[in-house]
């Protein structure tokens, strides 16, 4: 009496069980259609908030979401990248988002802990008190100026 070990992909095919290549086969099935999901939910989310893209798609592969579409505005094509990007499991943006009126592009701030928007304001513009440029550039993802956390991406206008 025991247990007896076997390799088990060495024995006669009688349907017990799965190959190797049937696992991952199903495995990458699941993974995409986990990504397609995510990429929907993105879609929608920015629609909620008001971010209207002409024809936008989302293609996740990994941690890297492609964006593309037309955004009326460079504001639009900013915040609809923030929106992607600072969704859990994203590590980069591919933008691949056209612009119908072309603006200057802000620039992107990481926010690290112990930031608040009036310490990020401070050392961007050298105002505390322009802190609601801040906020209002990043209206509607954020709902209140002391809503911010580490390792959210904010966008920062030039003034």
């Amino acid at each position: 009496m025991g247990l007896f070990s076997f390799i088990k992909n060495a024995g006669a095919a009688i349907g017990i069980g799965k190959s190797e290549a049937e696992e991952a086969a199903e495995a990458a099935e699941a993974t995409i259609a986990a990504n397609e999901a995510a990429a929907k939910k993105m879609i929608e989310t920015a629609s909620t908030l008001g971010l209207v893209v002409e024809g936008m798609q989302v293609i996740i592969s990994g941690d890297t979401a492609t964006v593309s579409g037309l955004a009326a505005d460079q504001a639009t094509r900013e915040k609809v990248i923030l929106v992607v990007g600072n969704t859990e499991g994203i590590a980069q943006v591919d933008d691949q988002l056209e612009v119908e009126v072309q603006e200057p592009e802000a620039t992107f701030y990481t926010v690290k802990k112990g930031d608040y928007l009036s310490k990020i304001s401070k050392s961007v513009y050298g105002d505390a008190m322009k802190y609601e440029i801040i906020f209002e550039a990043n209206k509607p993802m954020l709902t209140h100026p002391d809503k911010i956390y580490p390792g959210q991406v904010l966008r920062i206008p030039a003034l």
